[in-house]
């Protein structure tokens, strides 16, 4: 897959208008300052298409982007951080709880872990509760720019055996290097083909 148009729709703020659009979502997780908004950049190659900020928790909301008109990239809020207010935290994960769980859109979940640190414990929170759902998901590193192809392999190594899976599944990025894209894509490719043969199957 190449993606040659992408542009953004809506934020969300209530769990109540979460909207159905009827279209193939992949959601976008991971903790605050983990690089969420310069990953969608590098991957529509549109700079600006989502607003990077060096202040962490800026992603309140859900916001939509539309892709190739084939499917959404949804950016979720960011979690771990601690200058919110309780009930803010609390409004994130009921918007995000919501959307996991009464979206039959979601086709997958790209969560995104930096590549220099183990898992926080806010990350194998999500990873399992993606695991006990059931939702497809896979791990996205983040900032690999900043290590040597050395650190790079052992860092991943370690986040692949704290997170129970093959170093092969994770995808390393750089957003200033301009790294993994394809592989991403090639991601995309399968997540749509799979979601393409269910609906087949389900009109059979």
């Amino acid at each position: 897959m190449r993606i040659t148009k992408s542009e953004f729709v809506i934020s969300v703020a209530d769990a109540n208008a979460i909207p159905d659009y009827g279209l193939p979502e992949i959601a976008v997780a991971g903790k605050s300052n983990v690089g969420k908004s310069s990953f969608i950049n590098l991957l529509t190659n549109v700079g600006g298409l989502a607003k990077v900020s060096q202040e962490p928790g800026r992603t309140r909301l859900l916001n939509y982007f539309l892709i190739n008109k084939q499917f959404y990239l949804v950016d979720l809020p960011g979690y771990g951080f601690a200058k919110v207010s309780d009930s803010e935290k609390k409004r994130w994960a009921r918007l995000t709880d919501t959307y996991f769980t009464s979206n039959p859109n979601l086709k997958s979940v790209f969560v995104l872990l930096d590549s220099r640190h183990l898992p926080t414990q806010d990350d194998l929170i999500l990873i399992n509760y993606l695991n006990q759902m059931g939702i497809p998901y896979t791990v996205i590193a983040t900032k690999c720019d900043k290590l040597s192809k050395a650190q790079q392999r052992a860092s991943l190594t370690k986040i692949a055996a704290a997170i129970k899976m093959a170093i092969g599944n994770i995808i390393p990025t750089s957003a200033k290097d301009k790294v993994g894209v394809q592989a991403v894509c090639d991601r995309i490719e399968q997540i749509l083909e799979l979601n393409a043969e269910d609906g087949n199957q389900s009109q059979v």
